[in-house]
């Protein structure tokens, strides 16, 4: 059997530096909550595969789903021959979307497709082509997608021009002194100096940016862009790939604010760790492209679909959206504790189970510590426990731990997380040093 090491250097020669990987720990097998790398260590997994894995790994729900359809067909494409786990995933995910309205989804493979057929769609049905994002925001690394995102290293950097009419506002950023009104102020100058409302076709955000460091949306957000749209008949898109199925404790995070958006794009969870996307919108909305201008020939796969069914009934039985505000109130609670005796320990975020501690220099917020975050992530390996780090600055450790985590492994888990950061950080008392700093 092959060593980490030896993966490592085989990794080297056969694979582009541009694929980066966080840890050089290759998987051998994984069960909810766990992972056994090749040498046979166990990790206890606070990643979940970037959100995907909110029901686990291999849930036996889903397992077996996946092997039912596997006895039955793999593919067809659902734009030649059709098949009814398409069509069922389709009609739940519509009654299950936020607002009155009635929805439509369609299916595709990553969440980056879904980003650009959810762009596709709103410049479809409004003839219009700007789009405004937020800085700070993932959205992929297509070219399209890139061009949303609003983080140049390691995403856009060498790879243009990006696509044109798109523009960034700042995301509200409370720790940072940016609020809602800051951003509301940049996108009347945006319209006062670059782009027309009556030529955007589509606000996206995501409301808790994911990559760029788990700062969440206030409500006042997303209601007063709602307001915006409909008056200037722009399209709302919500960006729902990472805090979508349950991870915020609603089904999607923007019902945390009480508004309908006009389109969702979501993944990650959607199958339980197969490759499946969806765009789900305004029946009215999503059907104005012609027939033939959506679609992809893996676009749905009966094995995801399948999945994807079986996640909803996972989630419905173990009563995943209490179990993830659950979670979150313990992570907030531990890192809370973490926050009295580390001045690295900046500000801790949460909405539901999708966590984050910001780690600054002697507890200042215009301080970001991306050498002390990286040291971190490689610290919680050693120790045996999976993290991600994340943030504008590189500076954020986000907790991403499956919805199906038992209590021992969240505590273990979190126990060593401790370790890790006394050990690259060292225990001190906190009080004095951040009121000096």
């Amino acid at each position: 059997m092959s060593t980490n090491s030896e993966l490592q250097a085989r990794r080297e020669r056969a694979i582009p530096r541009g694929v980066a990987n966080s840890l050089a720990v290759y998987a051998e097998r994984a069960a909810n909550a766990e992972i056994w790398d090749v040498e046979g260590r166990r990790y206890i997994d606070f990643a979940s595969g970037i959100a995907v894995l909110n029901t686990g790994h291999l849930h036996p729900r889903v397992r077996a789903a996946a092997a039912a359809q596997l006895e039955k067909f793999s593919h067809t494409c659902f734009q030649v021959t059709p098949y009814e786990s398409y069509v069922a995933l389709a009609e739940q995910l519509n009654t299950l979307a936020p607002g009155p309205a009635p929805k439509k989804t369609l299916f595709l493979t990553t969440g980056a497709e879904a980003v650009e057929n959810a762009i596709k769609i709103a410049r479809y049905h409004t003839r219009r082509s700007a789009i405004i994002a937020f800085a700070g925001g993932f959205h992929g690394r297509t070219l399209a997608c890139s061009s949303l995102t609003g983080k140049v290293q390691p995403y856009k950097a060498g790879f243009g021009p990006m696509l044109p009419e798109v523009f960034h506002v700042p995301y509200p950023m409370p720790y940072h002194g940016v609020t809602v009104e800051d951003s509301f102020k940049a996108l009347e100058q945006l319209f006062k100096a670059d782009v027309d409302p009556a030529r955007v076709a589509a606000i996206i955000l995501e409301p808790v940016l994911g990559e760029g460091g788990f700062y969440i949306a206030p409500p006042e957000l997303f209601r007063r862009l709602r307001g915006l749209c409909d008056q200037h008949g722009i399209v709302l898109i919500a960006d729902e790939i990472q805090t979508g199925f349950g991870r915020t404790g609603r089904m999607f995070a923007v019902e945390h604010s009480g508004v309908e958006p006009d389109l969702m794009t979501v993944a990650k969870s959607i199958a339980g760790g197969l490759p499946l996307s969806a765009v789900i919108g305004k029946a009215a909305i999503m059907d104005a492209p012609v027939p033939g201008g959506l679609g992809g020939t893996y676009a749905g796969s009966p094995l995801a679909c399948a999945a994807g069914l079986a996640v909803l009934d996972v989630m419905r039985e173990e009563q995943l959206l209490q179990r993830a505000q659950e979670i979150g109130r313990f992570m907030t609670s531990r890192l809370k504790g973490l926050q009295v005796r580390f001045p690295c320990v900046g500000e801790v975020r949460a909405l539901g189970a999708m966590v984050a501690v910001e780690l600054v220099k002697n507890g200042r917020a215009d301080a970001p510590d991306a050498d002390l975050t990286r040291a971190l992530v490689q610290a919680a390996a050693r120790a045996g426990l999976v993290i991600l780090s994340c943030g504008i600055y590189a500076n954020v450790i986000r907790f991403l731990a499956p919805l199906t985590i038992p209590d021992a492994q969240l505590k273990e888990g979190f126990n060593l997380f401790e370790k890790a950061l006394e050990e690259v950080a060292g225990t001190v008392t906190a009080a004095p040093a951040r009121a000096t700093g």
